[in-house]
């Protein structure tokens, strides 16, 4: 099952080149549901293959993530908790974690815009605060490539190292067959919860 997702994953990446790369690290730096750790690899492991190159790699996923968060930034600037409050929910984002990330952004000012590029999930918001808080956009633009590249090239550096050790690591994919269907049936169960939890507030 693993094998399979994961050439799934490879040709769509593949077949959508730095484009899909671009696109998928924009909607990273959003409020998509789209983590960095299931895109960046991929990109290194075809980058491995002579697909792309790593310096192509990098400048598509920085590129990305620039535009994602700069539409963030927006919606903090021009929307903020308002707009997160009537679309969050399409995004399965919960109130808590905004009220956690412009905390956090309360806590450590415009340097958590570079730290939080490290952190799950705060990486999909940390934007949002930012725009509200009116924050320079030169200096989050620059954090934000800064942070975002380092994070994004140790990713597809991963996908490169594990190209190299591909037959190594194969043997052991059953095992993360296991894993992926944990987390699908525990994926079905939040969700789940989520909806019966939507339909008893209203």
């Amino acid at each position: 099952m693993f094998e399979q997702i994961f050439d799934l994953t490879t040709d769509i990446i593949s077949k959508s080149g730095y484009i899909g790369i671009c696109v998928f690290m924009a909607m990273e730096s959003m409020i998509f549901p789209i983590p960095s750790e299931a895109v960046m690899p991929f990109a290194g492991f075809l980058a491995a293959q002579g697909r792309f190159t790593m310096l192509g790699v990098a400048i598509a996923s920085s590129l990305g993530s620039i535009l994602g968060s700069g539409l963030s930034y927006a919606i903090g600037l021009w929307g903020g908790r308002p707009f997160l409050r009537k679309f969050g929910k399409y995004f399965l984002l919960d109130a808590h974690h905004l009220d956690w990330t412009e905390k956090f952004f309360d806590k450590y000012g415009d340097k958590a815009v570079l730290i939080s590029r490290f952190i799950p999930v705060v990486r999909h918001l940390i934007s949002i605060p930012a725009g509200t808080a009116k924050m320079n956009l030169w200096r989050f633009s620059i954090f934000t490539l800064i942070g975002a590249t380092i994070w994004n090239m140790f990713l597809a550096w991963l996908g490169l190292v594990m190209m190299e050790n591909w037959a190594s690591i194969k043997k052991y994919t059953h095992y993360l067959d296991y894993l992926v269907v944990f987390c699908l049936v525990g994926g079905v169960i939040y969700l789940y919860s989520k909806i019966m939890k939507s339909r008893l507030q209203t």
